[in-house]
């Protein structure tokens, strides 16, 4: 049998008991080390952290008291939190035994010991102490995973101050809130601000991006499946819904949804379970759900595409975020921001924008919203040569002339376009079968005879 690769220490004042303890559990583990000397055990905490600590709880000459052994128990804790000890003793005491489990003690033996017993003690208190290392694991990648991206949200224009005051009054809820805006207006920035002033943020905050989802793994992704399922389903699989337990689920896109799916998520938020698929087994769950479209959900409703008992159980609160174009004096702050950020991450001097410049990028529409804007400082940051940022540097296609936005009218379908330039067709084309479609990605996929994700690869192109 391969010994176990805890290392432990053991300490007692009697050389019989080391040498009994140490007989028996070199024969189990891969380093035992013996210690009669309490004073040294700073310096044997020093040299490395000890998977299991038998600490004796008397030492003086006639001593029975225990307060030796506690002594030195809260100075091992104190030099090593979260170690784990067990205590040893002659005399046993319940009193001693309940303070030694408030100070940090993992369990209590008596001696002499009977040799299985002590083997199982030890045993268990690895285990557990191993389950405790997994879980605190576990704890911090939920908390990576939930404090993914930053929830610092810049501007103070007034239609800013209205979404703050929302999220003000939303976050300390357990109140479903639907997002609506753009792309590139920010609303995972503003799902994860409700998130983190919620009291689900030590919690995880999961996001689903609906619209780069292959439609055939939907269930899957939300739901989960067991081992067997279908063709492909080599192993269980825990779903989003599941893995958002006890914090937030982001559902992104919503109106990218299919209606069967629809039907199966209102389910699921009223009864407060999930059906993994091929299991019969439901499995409880407590998520707050915040979702966001750039699609109008009611016009969605009407063409039969969203089912209207899910949208009003998903938009207990409905916030707007305005697009860029509606809050032009945060340009300047944001520009500065990304400026700096950028100039930062790639370790280069500040570069700074030519006064001139500012006017031009103000009357710029940016139909891609703070997304677009920070694409393009990002780029421009990597590829001028020079400490100044140039027009064409941030804004290549644009020439500094005012660009048409999803909201204005396109030209009349039988005028002659005003360009023959690919690149600015491919575009427009988007940008038309986007409005045709309610923002709809999918539709607008199809009615361009894209999949959706060449069309998600076109908007990215465009800064969509």
């Amino acid at each position: 049998m391969p010994l176990n690769p805890a290392q432990l220490l053991v300490i007692d004042d009697d050389r019989d008991v080391l040498t009994a303890a140490n007989l028996l559990l070199k024969r189990r583990f891969s380093q035992v080390l013996t210690e009669t000397q309490p004073e040294r055990i700073p310096a044997l905490l020093h040299e490395r952290n000890w998977d299991l600590i038998l600490l004796d709880m008397n030492f003086a000459l006639g001593a029975s008291d225990g307060q030796e052994g506690l002594y030195w128990l809260q100075e091992i804790m104190r030099l090593q939190p979260g170690a784990t000890v067990i205590l040893m003793t002659a005399y046993g005491a319940v009193e001693t035994a309940v303070k030694a489990m408030k100070l940090g003690a993992a369990d209590f033996i008596l001696k002499p010991w009977h040799n299985e017993r002590l083997l199982t003690t030890i045993g268990n208190t690895l285990r557990l102490r191993a389950s405790e290392q997994e879980l605190g694991q576990l704890q911090a990648q939920r908390r990576e995973l939930g404090g993914g991206g930053g929830t610092d949200m810049i501007g103070t224009a007034p239609a800013m101050q209205m979404v703050y005051r929302y999220i003000e009054r939303a976050a300390p809820t357990d109140a479903n809130v639907l997002l609506q805006g753009e792309n590139g207006t920010g609303k995972e920035l503003v799902a994860r601000a409700l998130h983190q002033g919620s009291p689900r943020a030590r919690e995880v905050f999961v996001s689903v991006d609906l619209g780069s989802i292959n439609e055939n793994l939907f269930e899957s992704e939300l739901f989960g499946h067991k081992k067997g399922a279908f063709t492909g389903a080599a192993q269980d699989r825990c779903g989003r819904l599941q893995a958002a337990h006890g914090g937030t689920l982001f559902l992104d896109e919503v109106a990218n949804l299919p209606l069967p799916l629809q039907s199966k998520l209102l389910s699921v938020l009223e009864q407060r379970v999930v059906l993994p698929v091929g299991s019969n087994t439901p499995m409880p769950i407590d998520v707050r759900v915040i979702s966001a479209t750039n699609a109008s959900l009611p016009a969605l409703v009407r063409e039969g595409l969203f089912r209207e008992d899910l949208l009003y159980r998903l938009n207990t609160v409905q916030i707007a975020l305005p697009p860029l174009r509606e809050r032009r004096s945060d340009i300047p702050l944001l520009l500065k921001h990304y400026l700096e950020h950028y100039c930062n991450k790639y370790k280069f001097a500040l570069k700074q924008l030519d006064e001139n410049l500012l006017d031009a990028l103000m009357d710029y529409r940016w139909p891609g919203n703070v997304r677009e804007l920070r694409h393009a400082v990002e780029r421009a940051v990597i590829m001028s040569p020079g400490d100044k940022l140039e027009l064409h540097e941030l804004l290549p296609s644009a020439s500094a002339a005012p660009v048409r936005g999803l909201d204005e009218p396109a030209a009349p379908r039988n005028a002659e376009p005003l360009t023959l330039d690919l690149d600015s067709l491919e575009r427009q084309a988007i940008i038309n079968a986007l409005k045709h479609h309610g923002g709809n990605v999918s539709h607008a996929a199809r009615s361009l005879g894209l999949t959706r994700t060449s069309l998600y690869r076109r908007m990215e192109k465009h800064g969509l």
